[in-house]
């Protein structure tokens, strides 16, 4: 594990020949290559012509990400089946039930509310703009203190590009997963590209349709129904209707709905993911006056902390998506990729396959870093929302009725 560590250090220091680690995986569908898988559904534009007018219009629905790109030597269609954004959410959701679990030691910000009897917990692990999110911009700490007027809070506002070393301390992921501070002026926003990213494609697809419905067994009369002031009522069979508000019986889940053609899944030739750590990033990081110890082990400490995070998430033989895409690990390789030589980079096995292994590189990058002079909390910063937070979210739970608790 030293041997593992040092290259990672001196990688991550830009004084080997690595330029990077990559992650090439192949996957196949749980049920067998061939079987459709489901794409995230997103809002797409699309041209369509009016058959009445002849004329063309842009309308809005719900669709699937196609594009063409290359594979290999040939250009070839492709299908988005994860995202950037949404895989390094797998690797953070990976590391804070690591955290959760006494796996990990790793610093970041907690946010707890109490509504409805409910106590919710938001982390910069799974916050969408991580620390820099407004919830926690609009946090107080255990004593009522705004959370920018604290010792953490305000290291972390007024963090720039040429000392970034109160994430180290207090948000570490945020490094790795990358960070913008946008609620901030322009001229002081924190802007830090992720270093890690990964994505999931499927190559060559084809589109498939499915036939959605709703099947009734008592075969519920009618389709409408009337709003009352106790609930709703069914519509009499002569389609009168009386004073209340009139919906379809499926607004209050009742009714049959024809089966009618949908979108649906995707064949595909074979499903890749394509991971990297771009050591120059970590490289870019700037910790201020610290010494030239501590700023090597901290790149290296976040290097190990991406391939902990990658590990976690996709070291697993098998990996859910979303309903409809539950995917079989086939094969995978993990490689250092150095200068190249002849028009072609030159790579090298990394051998890190499983959780356990990158937990033990972790481990002892963190060790490493202590010994440089970083200092970890072993508690997560806690916080509660403001008031104006807690009454909007207390305001949301009445109306919506929504939240499930997460324990402390």
């Amino acid at each position: 594990m030293e041997a593992l560590y040092e290259r990672l250090a001196e990688a991550a220091g830009g004084l080997a020949v690595d330029g990077a680690i990559r992650v090439t995986a192949r996957y196949e569908p749980v049920a067998g290559v061939g079987t459709p898988v489901s794409p995230p559904t997103v809002k797409v534009t699309r041209t369509v012509r009016d058959l009445a007018t002849g004329k063309e219009r842009e309308v809005d629905g719900p669709g699937q990400l196609f594009e063409d790109r290359w594979v290999g030597q040939e250009s070839a269609g492709v299908v988005l089946l994860d995202q950037r954004q949404s895989q390094a959410n797998r690797c953070e959701t990976a590391l804070l039930e690591a955290v959760d679990q006494g796996d990990v030691l790793l610093p970041h910000l907690a946010l707890h509310v109490s509504a409805e009897g409910r106590v919710l917990r938001m982390t910069n692990l799974d916050a969408p703009h991580r620390s820099r999110d407004a919830y926690f911009r609009d946090a107080l700490d255990e004593s009522g203190a705004k959370f920018d007027d604290t010792v953490v809070g305000r290291a972390l506002r007024d963090t720039g590009t040429g000392d970034v070393r109160a994430f180290l301390e207090s948000a570490p992921s945020d490094l790795v997963y990358g960070l913008w501070d946008s609620h901030r002026k322009r001229r002081v926003q924190l802007k830090v590209p992720r270093a890690y990213t990964s994505e999931m494609v499927g190559l060559r697809p084809l589109s498939g349709v499915r036939a959605a419905g709703r099947f009734d067994m008592w075969n519920f009369p009618g389709d409408n129904v009337e709003m009352t002031a106790d609930g709703w009522r069914p519509v009499d069979g002569t389609g009168k209707k009386g004073k209340g508000k009139t919906l379809k019986a499926s607004a209050v889940g009742h009714g049959m709905i024809p089966p009618v053609a949908g979108m649906g899944g995707v064949t595909v030739q074979a499903i890749e993911r394509n991971a990297s750590l771009a050591l120059a990033g970590l490289r870019a990081l700037r910790f201020g006056d610290a010494p030239k110890e501590y700023v090597r082990a901290a790149r290296a400490l976040l290097a190990a902390l991406a391939l902990l995070g990658d590990r976690l998430a996709f070291a697993a033989p098998a990996v859910r998506l979303r309903s409809g895409c539950d995917l079989l690990l086939v094969s995978e390789r993990i490689e250092w990729v150095g200068r190249g030589r002849e028009g072609v980079a030159v790579t090298e096995p990394l051998e890190l396959e499983t959780a356990v292994q990158a937990l033990e590189l972790f481990e002892f990058a963190r060790v490493r870093a202590e010994e440089a002079g970083l200092k970890w909390s072993t508690k997560p910063v806690r916080l509660r929302p403001n008031a104006q937070v807690q009454e909007a979210i207390e305001r949301s739970f009445r109306l919506e009725g929504i939240g499930e608790a997460e324990g402390e």
